[in-house]
């Protein structure tokens, strides 16, 4: 069973490399495009965008150095190889996007003082191949953005620039009729609004995780009430849920015991119910009533 899972996710990084690898590549070339036009005719909105994507071809680098790293064995040194750094990277990605957002506002209300004539069609078109490009991306990290945290927030990320490209768009063409190159420094605003909904939740998951809280979708009572269904467990304490990466949960736990004859079935059965939560490295440690430790330092 462990083997089949490590073959499952093995086969999934591969297959998200490639994907990833893909996406960097079709977004740089956008990048480049749409900066290009923007500095042409001095659009804030679609240089903000394209600022915006070229920090999530950033983003998307740092998953791909994150895979790598989660693959490091053990050593001396670090019991657990690599694989924390993933939730650092995670931090690091969510950061990026809030000095973008930063940077995105400054420069917004610059535009206000002193607004710029803008190109609304060529700003339009420029952002219509936004639309596809990060579109297509966001639809490649779909599937695998429900089991690790990085490829959540790419996802996120993607979807984002979609629908502000979408908000470009519609910018473009207000003022292509309307003359009101004022629309322009909004619209920035209002990415600026959605790279931040859209960064908050990545941000505080990756927090959580590096100070080693519980990661999103356990529910430490659930646990507590697993580890002592079977009816040879009295109780279990010293209950410590943490993750090792943005794909990885660890536990260790005390288990009392009626009786430690049982405790190879017991433990065996409780492994296989924490997997089935999410919890893939399990350290159970048995004790009997009489053991048990009560001393608050213990």
């Amino acid at each position: 069973m462990a083997h089949e899972h490590h073959h499952h996710h093995t086969a999934q990084a591969q297959s998200l490399n490639g994907i990833f690898i893909f996406s960097i590549v079709l977004n740089v070339l956008f990048v480049l495009i749409e900066a290009g036009v923007g500095f042409w005719q001095d659009s804030l909105s679609l240089l903000s965008d394209a600022g915006h994507n070229l920090s999530d071809v950033f983003s998307l680098l740092l998953v791909l150095v994150a895979f790598r790293l989660a693959k490091v064995h053990s050593s001396d040194h670090f019991t657990y190889g690599y694989r924390k750094s993933t939730v650092l990277i995670s931090l690091l990605n969510a950061v990026i996007l809030l000095v973008a957002v930063g940077a995105i506002v400054i420069e917004s209300i610059h535009k206000f003082s002193e607004p710029a004539q803008v190109n609304g069609i060529a700003v339009s078109w420029t952002a219509g191949v936004g639309i596809l490009i990060n579109g297509l991306t966001a639809m490649l990290l779909m599937h695998g953005q429900k089991s690790d945290l990085n490829v959540r927030g790419a996802f996120l990320h993607m979807l984002a620039d979609t629908l502000v490209s979408v908000g470009v768009v519609i910018s473009g063409i207000v003022i292509y009729y309307t003359g009101w190159n004022i629309v322009d420094p909004i619209v920035s605003l209002v990415i600026a609004a959605v790279i931040l909904v859209s960064t908050w939740e990545l941000l505080a998951d990756s927090l959580r995780l590096a100070v080693d809280g519980i990661p999103e979708g356990i529910d430490r009572k659930e646990i507590e009430r697993l580890l002592t269904e079977d009816e040879q467990v009295q109780e279990a304490h010293h209950i410590h849920i943490w993750a090792i990466s943005t794909t990885e949960t660890a536990l260790t736990a005390h288990i009392v015991m009626n009786d430690l004859t049982h405790w190879t079935q017991v433990s065996e059965h409780i492994k296989n119910e924490l997997a089935e939560h999410g919890i893939t490295h399990a350290t159970l440690e048995p004790e009997t009533p009489n053991a048990m430790c009560h001393h608050k330092e213990c």
